[in-house]
């Protein structure tokens, strides 16, 4: 049975189309050329269009598992989020970016990079392509311009991608050559200048795949913050974008309830300006499942659902922050004085009552917690449905779990779990969009918009209906009410930055948000000294000493030959 796919069928395509490129630049796995793929490797320009957005959603195992599209490692397992999960002897590279001690040859750098520069290949190769086919007369002016839109603002988010993990990397356009190599510098600007290019696309690109003004509108925006600090100017694309449309011209907004854009049926609904969803049981052998996620979904044994709660376990400083007082969280860090409930040592059959505690409702889509529905698997067994809760903690996943399916129709199997299961990574949210436009509202003076727009997204988690339920009641005390005021801009920014590690949790962000404020540092220290204190904290952080203020990672090895032998040392 092939398992029900609505999102986006553009993206899906790009996958049979990349993989049944035999001898391509990815197939080998070999670093990508400075400026183009080989000659004639594609043929239309509407395959190397897609090949370019393929890269978006790792289709392509050839790129390499490690290279997760959703930055799960890197966002919220060094961002302290997550941990690692599993067992000591696992995916000990993984362990090696959670201690802040990985070195150029680590593969989840390695690949990272494969991915994005060979993203920005593909993206070059197209461009000089559709110049080819106007040269001959082959498309008019405006399919030239709707088709180099598109390539510029895919090739600046690639490396805008790159730029964030790595601070010193190169540019490479359609003109780079091997032999005089990429730009090398600052290249912040140019990468401006390709996202800006996709800004003037059209709202209503006929297909939910395509990248359209409003996707372009908020990566841009997206960008302007991270690398310039640029509020008043990333607010005016922000609201372009708020007001904007899904790319086939569908509606945008926020989602009735929470939880159901993590319902793999309900995926790219209202509330995913632009997702990639992907798909198993399809004839691809698991290649289009997202293979770079898989351990971010987890892994245990046949006897669980979806053999999904082993890796990427939520950490208690995460599952802390839920913790409220009269409906607000406490923005001192005071909620680590109140740690929720855990049955941490506990076996199956042992009595445990959950956390009575007031929480804020959106912890129990974002962790499984023991006696808390679970989707429709039941309630959450506690320790049998965890790999090792002496190494890893007490918690699971639950974002990235499908349903129980009939048959199991939600899993694919033959691989090294009991079956893959399709997923989705969402590469704009409109609550992110919401939360962006409150964070430049603070840092330009209007406390009250920022007030507004916070709350709107407190009030979709407030809403009842989309509350756990245990029969005809709340599975736990859910307590969660409006901002009332902001009374300075310092409140403002603590309460802008804890919604969104509450709404955002446990999809790759925190890193980069961290990132952008300038508190990566004494946060990421703040909550390495909670967790060594967990009885699992040994295990996991005992080599960790303080981080310095260096946000950026080493550079992989193979990337020197594109930045004149230079080594980021990171850290």
């Amino acid at each position: 049975m092939k398992t029900k796919l609505i999102f986006p069928a553009f993206l899906l395509l790009a996958s049979i189309i990349l993989n049944s490129c035999t001898g391509s630049v990815a197939g080998n796995r070999q670093k990508p050329g400075p400026g183009q793929l080989k000659d004639g490797e594609n043929g239309t320009i509407e395959s190397m269009l897609i090949d370019a957005y393929s890269m978006l959603g790792d289709v392509s195992w050839k790129v390499g598992w490690e290279s997760a599209s959703s930055d799960y490692v890197i966002g919220d397992i060094r961002g302290m989020v997550a941990n690692k999960g599993a067992g000591p002897e696992d995916l000990p590279e993984i362990s090696q970016i959670q201690n802040f001690s990985e070195d150029p040859s680590n593969p989840y750098l390695e690949n990272k990079w494969n991915e994005y520069y060979f993203g920005i290949s593909k993206c070059n190769t197209g461009i000089l392509k559709v110049k080819q086919e106007r040269s001959a007369n082959a498309i008019s002016a405006d399919q030239e311009d709707l088709y180099i839109r598109q390539l510029k603002a895919l090739r600046g988010w690639y490396h805008f991608e790159a730029w964030r993990i790595w601070g010193d990397v190169p540019y490479m356009d359609e003109n780079s050559h091997q032999d005089s190599g990429p730009d090398q510098g600052d290249i912040r600007t140019r990468i401006m200048f390709d996202l800006a290019a996709g800004t003037s696309l059209p709202n209503n690109m006929g297909n939910q795949g395509k990248f359209n003004g409003t996707v372009c509108q908020a990566l841009l925006a997206k960008a302007k913050m991270q690398m310039f600090h640029d509020y008043r100017g990333a607010l005016a694309y922000l609201d372009m974008a708020k007001n904007g449309t899904k790319p086939d011209g569908g509606a945008i907004g926020l989602a009735p309830v929470y939880g159901e854009i993590f319902d793999i049926e309900k995926s790219g609904g209202l509330e995913d300006i632009y997702c990639v969803q992907y798909s198993v049981n399809d004839g691809s052998g698991g290649y289009k499942e997202g293979p770079g996620d898989v351990s971010g979904y987890g892994f245990k044994s046949s006897d669980l659902p979806g053999d999904i709660f082993g890796y990427f376990a939520p950490t208690q400083e995460f599952v802390n922050s839920f913790r409220t007082y009269g409906g607000l969280p406490l923005l001192d860090g005071s909620y680590n004085d109140k740690p929720v409930k855990n049955d941490q040592g506990l076996r199956p059959g042992d009595p445990f009552t959950p956390d009575s505690g007031p929480l804020d409702p959106r912890i129990d889509w974002t962790v499984g917690r023991r006696g808390i529905p679970f989707w429709n698997w039941g309630d959450h067994k506690g320790s049998s449905w965890v790999w090792d809760q002496s190494y890893s903690g007490p918690w699971s996943p639950k974002k990235q779990v499908t349903r129980k399916a009939p048959g199991d129709q939600n899993a694919e199997v033959g691989k090294w779990t009991s079956g893959y299961r399709p997923s989705v990574f969402h590469l704009i949210r409109y609550a992110d969009i919401l939360l962006l436009i409150a964070e430049c509202q603070i840092e330009t003076g209007d406390l009250d918009g920022a007030l507004r727009n916070i709350n709107l997204v407190r009030a979709r988690a407030a809403n009842p209906a989309g509350f756990i339920m245990a029969g005809n009641h709340s599975a736990a005390n859910y307590q969660i009410s409006l901002y009332k005021s902001f009374p300075d801009a310092d409140y403002a920014r603590k309460a802008l930055r804890m919604e969104r590690k509450l709404e955002l949790g446990m999809e790759g962000q925190r890193w980069f948000d961290l990132q952008r404020w300038g508190i990566t540092a004494k946060e990421i220290s703040r909550i390495l000294s909670y967790e060594k204190g967990m009885p699992w904290g040994k295990s996991l952080y005992s080599s960790v000493s303080a981080i310095n203020s260096n946000l950026f990672l080493p550079l992989p090895r193979q990337s020197t030959s594109l930045s004149s032998g230079k080594s980021n040392p990171g850290r």
